[in-house]
């Protein structure tokens, strides 16, 4: 049986990023504050995500707007926030039916946006990719996901964030839909199991280089995927330090 995403993490540059993400992560999860304040970083971790992913989208909010604002207005710092809240409750899906899972992810994201019949379902109008190819592309992803793979965790999800970027299946939320596939990612396969990572702070500092990675994605090229894989490895490591500081500022009380 061919191993389609291993091939991927073969591509040359690849380990080298992920090696050095994956290093980061571990430096972070031996941080001597998680033995007994895990759930708060990784609270903190999940605000500071889900501020990030909707500034990728347009939304201007900051961290203490969040933390004071109990409604929000803007619909995509709405959607950004229920996506953000029910994440983890998504894992067990995401492993066994991934298109139930983006279904989810969708209706999160987009509830006060598109009609409520919209919800979770593909879209039909024209994008970069016809609804057909859309879906198409939507079901090879899919099928890879639930087939063993020897890829790591780090290349699967920068894939999986690649992928719905690119075919952008809904329409809407498409962007906060891919970012929170790429997090569900790395929990449900085990890099970072108590979500204490987020790649979207990542993708937002490294925001310069993060419609450029993409473009490269799109294009096809194994150069072009690598060069993806590798932006996304670099968001996570960024991501981790960032997690990493929030473990020191509660040490520091």
């Amino acid at each position: 049986m061919t191993d389609a995403l291993a091939d991927v993490a073969n591509l040359p540059g690849v380990s080298g990023a992920v090696d050095e993400a994956r290093g980061a992560v571990d430096r972070l999860l031996g941080h001597r504050i998680l033995r007994r304040r895990s759930a708060e970083v990784s609270t903190e971790s999940a605000l500071r995500g889900a501020r990030a992913s909707a500034v990728l989208d347009g939304a201007t909010v900051t961290l203490d707007a969040l933390r004071t604002t109990e409604n929000p207005s803007d619909p995509v710092v709405q959607g950004s926030l229920r996506v953000s809240a029910e994440l983890g409750t998504l894992t067990e899906t995401w492993r066994n039916a991934p298109r139930q899972a983006l279904a989810r992810l969708h209706a999160l994201a987009a509830a006060n946006a598109v009609d409520s019949t919209d919800l979770g379902r593909l879209r039909t109008g024209a994008d970069a990719l016809s609804p057909s190819e859309a879906a198409a592309r939507l079901d090879v992803l899919s099928t890879l996901l639930t087939e063993p793979t020897k890829a790591p965790a780090l290349v699967v999800a920068a894939i999986v964030h690649g992928e719905l970027l690119t075919v952008r299946p809904f329409g809407w939320g498409d962007g906060l839909v891919a970012r929170a596939a790429q997090r569900l990612t790395l929990i449900a396969r085990g890099l970072d199991p108590k979500s204490l990572v987020a790649p979207e702070v990542g993708h937002l500092e490294l925001a310069d280089e993060y419609g450029e990675a993409l473009s490269a994605y799109s294009s096809g090229t194994a150069e072009g995927v690598a060069q993806w894989i590798a932006h996304c490895s670099a968001a996570v490591a960024a991501a981790a330090r960032d997690s990493q500081a929030i473990c020191e500022a509660f040490m520091r009380g």
